[in-house]
């Protein structure tokens, strides 16, 4: 395929451009009060090994209650199997690929650098976290506690959370009629937690091995440590549930449950194969979805924002490339969901997917590359070594084999019903040459309509995000007073005299960036989302102001302090 010089130069097509507006608008007049709570339960690297979806081996009884008490979705992909990446897209609701998010850990690992450079993304100045909507249309939001972004290290722009952080919690909201959104993310699943197979307590015996595995006790002991891991997490779904009920809010609470890509094992996380991408998704949204529901529309994990945005009754965005599945603003169901993988760790890599009800396609960019390209912390699963150590002394029979070759075909098609482990390549079959067209083109379509920024070398995306290689910094926020005493001067005081009435707005001349503000004292302000001018009351005031922008470095602290007769 040729691709657009726009492509290439990193411009975002016209479709995704759309400047945000400075405070949500809000499409369903109602008191706050009245307005849903959202709370999300995430976990790290699960496929659907839950009991509601079939699975004899988990025991999950608390999961599966929630799915019987709303409705189980059969057919959610992530946009990445790799959390990075994936978080990226979800928590702004658009592709990682096309705000240039896309490598996993922004961190070069150039040997002959003396000091290889970590990196932030930075996305276009109109993205922006789907929670700044909500925090301007009044909600509360918590998460508790991983972000992982690409855009920021932890702490986060304040203006993304009310609270972040292990102690995040819809509890401490001073008002308790203001609605919230909560995100607990559990990461007792995740990739590390499989290495120790020493103490399994699911009978290995009993776990089914996927074909392109070897079947050995390692390898069951392995799989059976997934199951362990799933029935923890099952306790804490548990306990976070009973929460909702002690605090007398879980009839006006929705509740999400999803992971944010399949199983942390090889050939799963990492890869663009179901096994990676295919998710859970469990909804419950009391006297709204019928309980013990079954959906299989195609949904993708970019969807989640704007649904949330679409069932607080905020306005989604029109940049958004996720659209919502519920609420007011429910759209079309999708035909086609779509995925990425790009470098990962040490190693470059690009591969592309497509996917419908019906068939996968998967697109590789470098098909020289072996399969197994060389990430040493995904060698330390004790799986990864089985697989390595039979390789070696060539004892894979031809599924297995076929994910350790040394190349790779520069397509892959599979009928995903017939074929759920996607073993049999149909790419080269003719009966399915009408099918290949269809798909090729569509992810063609995707990459030219999203800006798929993959095309680009890192070395110039990192250019052009972080000139010479520095952190850009976000200028500081002026004051702008409204008062009799400055009308029509310069504004740009830091604080004074001022006759009542009068208000305070702030403006920050670095493009894109978010402002928040604080009136308490001490080392750890809670810092409010700036969405319109303050009136302040008579008396006096201490305001604090600052401004953030996705990659940057924070601007400096500014106080003013106010005295309003």
């Amino acid at each position: 395929m040729a691709v657009p010089s726009t492509l290439l130069s990193g411009l975002i097509p016209v479709t995704c451009l759309s400047i945000l507006p400075s405070s949500a608008q809000i499409v369903q007049n109602k008191p706050p009060k009245e307005r849903p709570n959202i709370l999300w339960i995430s976990t790290e690297d699960l496929s659907p090994h839950l009991g509601c979806y079939g699975d004899p081996i988990a025991r999950t009884p608390n999961i599966d209650r929630l799915a019987s008490e709303g409705t189980r979705y059969t057919n959610v992909f992530t946009t990445a199997a790799i959390s990075s990446p994936c978080r990226a897209g979800i928590i702004t609701g658009m592709y990682q690929t096309s705000i240039g998010c896309m490598h996993m850990r922004t961190t070069t690992y150039r040997r002959s650098a003396k000091n290889p450079m970590a990196y932030l993304g930075v996305p276009p100045h109109y993205v922006k976290a789907f929670t700044e909507y909500l925090r301007a249309a009044g909600y509360y939001c918590t998460n508790n506690s991983k972000t992982d972004y690409q855009f920021a290290r932890d702490p986060v722009p304040e203006s993304i959370w009310d609270e972040c952080g292990n102690t995040a919690h819809y509890k401490n909201r001073p008002d308790k009629d203001q609605p919230f959104f909560a995100v607990f993310n559990y990461v007792g699943t995740h990739e590390s937690r499989n290495w120790d197979i020493d103490n399994v307590k699911t009978d290995p015996s009993t776990v089914e091995v996927p074909p392109y595995y070897p079947d050995t006790e390692i390898v069951r002991r392995n799989l059976a440590k997934v199951y362990d891991n799933a029935a923890r997490l099952d306790s804490v779904v548990a306990v976070l549930l009973d929460e909702l009920e002690r605090e007398g809010v879980a009839e006006n609470t929705i509740v999400f449950f999803w992971s944010d890509h399949g199983d942390g094992l090889p050939r799963a996380k990492r890869w663009l194969y179901d096994s990676g991408l295919h998710v859970p998704l469990i909804i419950r949204w009391p006297k709204q979805l019928e309980p013990g529901t079954v959906n299989d529309d195609l949904i993708s994990s970019i969807d989640f924002g704007p649904t949330v945005l679409s069932l607080a009754g905020v306005r989604v965005p029109v940049h958004m490339q996720g659209q919502p599945f519920l609420g007011s603003q429910a759209a079309t169901p999708r035909q086609y969901v779509f995925a990425a993988r790009d470098r990962v760790d040490e190693s470059y890599d690009m591969v592309r997917s497509v996917r419908n009800k019906d068939f996968l396609y998967i697109r590789n960019f470098y098909p020289n590359e072996p399969y197994n390209i060389w990430v040493p912390y995904a060698n330390r699963m004790p799986i990864m070594q089985e697989v390595m150590r039979l390789d070696a002394e060539n004892r894979l029979n031809v599924h297995q084999k076929k994910w350790m070759s040394y190349q790779r075909p520069p397509e892959e098609l599979y009928d995903v019903k017939a074929d759920p482990f996607q073993l049999n390549n149909l790419a080269e079959n003719p009966e399915y040459g009408d099918i290949l067209k269809e798909m090729r083109g569509q992810q063609e379509k995707w990459t030219i309509e999203t800006g798929d920024l993959g095309h680009m070398n890192e070395s110039e995306l990192i250019e052009r995000m972080w000139p010479g290689g520095i952190q850009p910094v976000t200028d500081k926020p002026y004051f702008i007073i409204n008062a009799e005493e400055e009308r029509g001067a310069k504004n740009y005081q830091e604080g004074g005299s001022y006759s009542f009435p009068m208000t305070v707005a702030f403006y920050c001349p670095t493009h894109g960036a978010s402002i928040v503000y604080s009136t308490d004292d001490g080392d750890h302000p809670r810092w409010k989302l700036y969405s319109g001018p303050l009136h302040l009351p008579k008396g006096t005031h201490t305001v604090r102001v600052k401004a953030v922008r996705y990659g940057y470095k924070g601007s400096d602290e500014v106080v003013g302090v106010f005295d309003i007769k």
